[in-house]
């Protein structure tokens, strides 16, 4: 038999100042990714121009940029040529990154970074003191579960940075979602910390619902990649049949990787967690048949699981054996992550199921406004 624990309320008030903090600090994050987009330089972003220019072919190959620090010389990372995706005879060159391959951009960039650690850092903060604080896995509602994702996203974004991958451009996708998915945490969702249901009180919870929270993460990470490589293969589209971008948006997508290394990044962290994915349901179902006595029952949150695993399964299908990459597999993706967004949001929120003592409920919805 488990005994429930009193709820710690000062840790449970501690938690919330550390969320609230991390809030404030990824607002200075994002400031500090539009520095770096705004004042990194415009002078190095014509590379897919020239690319997709004829007998502009030389002009692809960019020198490596040299940035005066102190004590010595730091080399920024010289673009990659890739292959485009839609257009294997072209070689597109990976753009500069938001710093625009400069100086004051780099800095900007780092700084914002840096930010991003310390948001990151106070997040966990007050992930674990909320865990704390009621001596329990600290996904068992709504808000609970947003402020654990929206972390573990970041993770997931640190990791792939410390892995040396070229994700620098995601900072500024990544912070303005993460404050606009706590933002709804706090208001909308937030639940005072509390005790579970019965049904809730077992091992499985950090099994289970820990690899549900890191898929989604991972599936986020993919879908941020694949809008992106639609805006960037739209470019690309566009020069190579001779028009010509506004200024604004040369601007901006010149600095993004090449088309198809944006395609390939998507596919891959997709690919790599889906096997993560197939697990997760499976521990679903057996924590089901222990706590209420049968593995399926087509619960809406199981059924939705279920349909999820299906649309990033055809996703992976049609481009391993059907050859379908670029924009196909794109909106593929997309829609396999709105499968998997409706499964955590509409389905905790407006179906009635097993799962809902996980959601907020009509009322609180009403009550907010919305």
């Amino acid at each position: 038999m488990i005994v429930a624990a009193a709820t710690n309320e000062n840790l449970a008030e501690i938690s919330n100042v550390l969320i609230y903090s991390a809030m404030a600090v990824y607002t200075l994050a994002f400031f500090a990714y539009i520095a770096e987009w705004l004042l990194g330089s415009r002078s190095r972003v014509a590379r897919t121009a020239a690319a997709l220019t004829p007998g502009a072919a030389a002009k692809t190959a960019a020198p490596a940029v040299t940035v005066k620090q102190a004590g010595g010389t730091a080399v920024l990372e010289r673009p990659k040529v890739v292959v485009r995706a839609a257009a294997g005879s072209r070689d597109v060159p990976d753009g500069p990154g938001a710093h625009g391959g400069d100086e004051k951009g780099d800095l900007y960039g780092r700084i914002a970074i840096s930010l991003t650690v310390l948001a990151f850092a106070l997040a966990f903060g007050g992930v674990l003191t909320r865990a704390l604080s009621v001596e329990r896995a600290p996904w068992g509602n709504m808000y609970e579960f947003n402020i654990t994702f929206s972390t573990t996203a970041v993770g997931v974004y640190l990791v792939l940075l410390a892995l040396k991958k070229n994700v620098r451009w995601l900072g500024l996708f990544l912070t303005t979602s993460v404050l606009l998915d706590l933002g709804l945490a706090v208001t909308v969702l937030y639940t005072e910390s509390d005790q579970l249901v019965p049904a809730l009180h077992s091992y499985w919870l950090y099994i289970h619902v820990s690899t549900a929270i890191l898929c989604g993460a991972v599936f986020y990470v993919g879908a941020f990649a694949t809008v992106m490589y639609l805006f960037k293969d739209s470019y690309e589209n566009k020069l190579a049949n001779g028009g010509k971008p506004g200024s604004f948006a040369t601007s901006f997508l010149e600095r993004l990787p090449a088309s198809s290394s944006l395609d390939k990044f998507a596919y891959r962290v997709n690919a790599a967690v889906f096997p993560l994915w197939t697990f997760t349901i499976i521990a679903g179902a057996i924590w089901a048949g222990d706590a209420w006595g049968r593995y399926w029952g087509w619960d809406p949150k199981e059924t939705w699981s279920f349909i999820t695993w299906v649309a990033y399964a055809g996703y992976l299908h049609a481009r391993a054996t059907a050859g379908w990459k670029g924009r196909k597999a794109a909106y593929l993706a997309l829609a396999a992550f709105g499968c998997w967004l409706f499964n955590y949001y509409g389905v905790n929120i407006f179906v009635s199921g097993k799962h809902s003592y996980a959601d907020v409920g009509l009322g609180a919805l009403r009550a907010a406004g919305f």
